[in-house]
């Protein structure tokens, strides 16, 4: 299981999704070299396609200045032209913060939900009238339900905030 989730929400498995965005990305300039311009909108479309792929709150793209910094810190050549190699190692630097926030976000829903979720089943199975249907629910059921619920919150505040 482990193994798995280590798969799935890892390293690997981020820096496979980044590779596949960003030479998406960089194919769509079709050209050798992005200048900074170009890396900024660049920059922007990766965002949009994360946030395209990632449940809950929305990344939001790094501002001009932190676009130039990370790029001065990518571009090896020192060319003030960034290459496919040197983009998909700037992806990564911008991307690192996000993916930390969004990781935080998702452990809390998909490990926090379902443990709150068998925990106030217990306290409510003695509540008049509702503690019978609560009982009837299997655990697994009412952990899915709760999960879902925190979900379906996440993104009703997400709206709500825009």
């Amino acid at each position: 299981m482990g193994q798995a989730f280590r798969r799935l929400g890892g390293k690997e498995w981020r820096n496979t999704q980044l590779e596949n965005i960003s030479n998406k990305i960089f194919d769509r300039f079709g050209k050798e070299r992005l200048s900074f311009e170009d890396l900024y909108i660049a920059t922007l479309l990766v965002f949009n396609d994360i946030n395209k792929y990632l449940p809950g709150q929305h990344v939001d793209p790094p501002k001009k200045d932190r676009v130039k910094e990370v790029m001065e810190m990518c571009d090896k050549n020192q060319n003030y032209a960034i290459d496919r190699e040197e983009f998909l190692e700037f992806v990564k630097q911008l991307t690192s913060e996000s993916f930390i926030s969004v990781s935080q976000r998702l452990i809390i829903t998909l490990v926090v939900a379902p443990t709150l979720a068998v925990v106030t089943k217990k306290s409510t199975e003695g509540v008049p009238g509702l503690g019978k249907m609560v009982q009837k629910v299997p655990s697994s059921a009412y952990a899915l339900l709760v999960t879902l619920a925190a979900l379906l919150f996440q993104n009703s505040r997400q709206q709500l905030l825009k």
